[in-house]
């Protein structure tokens, strides 16, 4: 289901392209992910399951070359996949990764995190999350992201969160923060599986005081197309255009 303008709000004070993708480790056709992301023009790239083990910071660089960004935080075991990537605009005050605590028999899961501030902006926090596959500490990791924003001010969470929005984590985080589809839907809902979608795992979330322009999967976005989104990943990609507090 496709919802809300063809063409997204024009950049402006404040305002970030922010863009979610889990890349499911590059274990894809690589190309196809590229175009997506350049298509999408974003500003900061919260990438879920960046490459962990075999060479892990090259492929990091590889992927931020190939999409005109810089690593900003995460990546490889740092983080246990999480990855921020953005443009030289953005400006990295401070980095807030995380190795979050592991239940035995289950991955290693993080967060990749930062204080950053675009043109126009306040210092505004961003994380990327891949949560887990459990519910109990699944459930856990939720509380984890509302721990991270109650004193860093702005904020956005994007991610993977292996939950439905009528999960109790998700629920949780939505009571806190906006859910930024709902609040300015755009584009897709859907988010897996990219050859039959049924079902919205992955999201935006920002602090009350973000305002949400636009927020979907960006379906029908100039240079975006279905093939290279069935190619590229496991996923579709989350798209989101954000205003932050200016000053």
């Amino acid at each position: 289901m496709t919802t809300g303008p063809t063409e997204l709000p024009p950049p402006g004070p404040g305002r970030l392209r922010l863009l979610s993708y889990n890349i499911r480790s590059l274990r894809d056709d690589r190309h196809a992910l590229v175009r997506v992301i350049r298509a999408c023009e974003p500003d900061i790239v919260c990438i879920q399951e960046s490459p962990r083990y075999w060479r892990p910071q090259g492929r990091a660089a590889w992927l931020a070359r190939e999409t005109g960004t810089v690593v900003l935080s995460g990546g490889g075991r740092i983080a246990a996949g999480p990855l921020l990537l953005g443009r030289l605009a953005v400006d990295v005050l401070a980095v807030h990764d995380r190795l979050l605590p592991k239940t035995r028999g289950l991955h290693a899961r993080g967060f990749a995190g930062a204080l950053v501030r675009v043109a126009g902006s306040v210092p505004f926090s961003v994380t990327s999350c891949h949560l887990s596959l459990d519910p109990d500490e699944r459930y856990g990791q939720f509380g984890m992201l509302l721990d991270r924003l109650r004193t860093a001010g702005p904020g956005v969470v994007a991610g993977d969160f292996n939950e439905h929005p009528d999960g109790p984590g998700w629920r949780l985080l939505a009571e806190r923060l906006q859910d930024g589809h709902l609040a300015a839907p755009w584009g897709g809902e859907f988010t897996s599986v990219p050859d039959n979608p049924y079902q919205r795992i992955d999201a935006v979330f920002a602090t009350p005081d973000v305002r949400v322009l636009a927020c979907g999967v960006p379906h029908g976005l100039p240079g975006v197309t279905d093939a290279d989104l069935r190619a590229a990943t496991d996923h579709l990609p989350v798209l989101a255009v954000l205003e932050l507090p200016t000053g």
